[in-house]
């Protein structure tokens, strides 16, 4: 078993990840009956997608004698109706100036972030807009 989860009450969960003892709390969003005060489900699933792709270009990097501290990543999330459900994911990465990278260095990057375990595990049906900012 990876987490334990608990309905509290309200609308408001508790996930326990039973490794680390980590918590983290969701609330429905405030258009979806919510409070908002916490992560939705499907802001997770956005940042779940942003935390993969910077991850796995991190792991990618260190072999490749890289350092990408200070990598931020905004995450957007668009929901559409009918089914209620994630229709689009803007993510843009952006770099440290200092990088000094090549094209090929780039490229291989991009390319491990848009084949991250997170991404490759969304329906199809989700438009993923991924820009990258050197």
């Amino acid at each position: 078993m990876t987490s334990q989860i608990i309905y509290k009450a309200d609308l408001r969960t508790v996930a326990t990840h039973l490794q680390s003892g980590t918590v983290i709390e969701t609330d429905a969003p405030t258009d979806n009956q919510g409070k908002g005060e916490r992560f939705s489900p499907t802001d997770l699933v956005v940042a779940a997608l942003g935390t993969c792709m910077v991850t796995t270009m991190a792991i990618k990097a260190r072999t490749m004698n890289i350092v990408l501290d200070g990598t931020r990543l905004d995450v957007t999330k668009v929901m559409a109706s009918e089914p209620r459900r994630i229709s689009k994911i803007i993510v843009h990465v952006f770099f440290p100036a200092n990088l000094g990278l090549d094209e090929k260095q780039k490229d291989l990057l991009e390319r491990t972030a848009r084949t991250c375990p997170v991404e490759r595990t969304l329906h199809p049906d989700v438009e993923l807009d991924m820009q990258f900012n050197w």
